[in-house]
């Protein structure tokens, strides 16, 4: 973080309190809607904001939420925004309307106290992904676009959700290039070797030239292609778990270079990954998250579902089973709510016990 100068006057004193405030946003660059965020505030223009892809097809009156949520946990959620994350593999089609989701994370702001809260929903979680059709989540966003894949979080966890921000990977090539690179505390030589084949598809998409690491070790420097093709690994015990751990790593490994990121390089990360980011904000919301980024702190972060098994259900392939899904939604909503009184609803309930009917696993069965 840069130090106050001390001993200057006028407009010189105030140059560097500008200069130190404008370096501060970049603490909770940890994710794509706080990378967003911070960057709206950088600059405050709507010259820069008009890059983002602005959803003018997204219709929030398509997305559902579930009938009786009880006026206490309703009153207690008004108290938060809470934003729908999605990290897409687009290279199939070339836009962020369709694919499957790699990455689905909910954000939770305190409207009152600017505290962040981040959830990743494992990718592979077997829940509803509307109609009554139950197979792994991330096939919602490539079914239904964002309506769809916000539907399927409020309607299987009691969310009340209307906004998104959606990016593609290339958007964590980019933004770890320009901070030049970021260090990684450890890395096995198994996750060493299992890189290549994601960095090959990412040199190629990307056309980069990033070289394979020599090998596993401590405090390991990655450039953009090698950190996110560590973050794609999923081919090593804990599977999707160890997946979504890792993407933290390189989160964090992000915010603790761009911490330390000068003015050029802000302008530069603002060109380069608002054309990798769509949203159903307007650029007149956008300022107004961006107004409070000040006050903004990143608290804990965690998985979901907390209680989990996997198993294998026919050509719906390996899923991650809640155990069971209404006691996690019980502890997701005191996690990003402090609501120790929330109840499920009926939905959550029926839910529930569809995923015990056709996997097997009951509430304490999971790990």
């Amino acid at each position: 973080m840069s130090k106050t100068v001390q001993g200057r006057s006028g407009a010189h004193s105030k140059a560097s309190k500008r200069r130190k405030k404008q370096k501060n946003r970049l603490i909770i660059v940890v994710i794509e809607i706080l990378v967003l965020l911070i960057l709206a505030a950088v600059l405050f223009v709507t010259v820069k904001l008009s890059k983002i892809q602005k959803d003018t097809s997204f219709n929030k009156e398509d997305i559902e939420v579930n009938e009786g949520l009880s006026s206490e946990s309703q009153e207690i959620m008004a108290g938060y925004t809470t934003i729908a994350l999605f990290g897409l593999d687009n290279r199939s089609n070339g836009n962020l309307s369709k694919g499957n989701s790699d990455v689905i994370m909910i954000a939770s702001i305190n409207n009152d106290t600017h505290a962040v809260k981040l959830v990743s929903v494992y990718r592979d979680s077997y829940l509803d992904i509307g109609g009554g059709t139950f197979k792994k989540c991330n096939s919602a966003y490539a079914k239904g676009g964002p309506e769809q894949a916000i539907t399927m979080l409020n309607k299987n966890l009691d969310m009340d959700i209307t906004d998104y921000v959606t990016v593609d990977f290339n958007a964590v090539v980019e933004c770890v290039d320009l901070l030049g690179g970021v260090t990684i505390p450890e890395v096995s030589d198994e996750e060493a070797v299992l890189m290549h084949g994601y960095m090959d598809e990412i040199n190629k998409l990307t056309k980069n030239n990033s070289k394979y690491l020599s090998g596993g070790g401590t405090n390991v420097e990655m450039d953009g292609v090698q950190a996110c093709a560590y973050a794609r690994i999923r081919y090593t015990a804990g599977d999707d778990y160890k997946r979504t751990e890792r993407q933290r790593t390189v989160l964090t490994a992000m915010v603790q270079k761009a911490q330390k990121a000068n003015l050029t390089t802000i302008n530069s990360l603002i060109d380069e990954l608002f054309g990798d980011i769509k949203t159903s904000f307007s650029n007149t919301e956008l300022i107004s998250l961006a107004a409070k980024v000040f006050n903004y702190s990143l608290g804990e972060t965690i998985g979901f579902p907390f209680e989990k098994n996997t198993t294998t259900l026919g050509n719906k392939g390996s899923v991650v089973v809640p155990c069971d899904l209404e006691s996690n939604v019980k502890q997701l909503h005191v996690f990003l709510y402090d609501d120790n009184e929330y109840a499920p609803t009926d939905t959550v309930k029926n839910n529930s016990a569809q995923i015990v009917n056709d996997t097997g696993f009951h509430q304490g069965e999971g790990y």
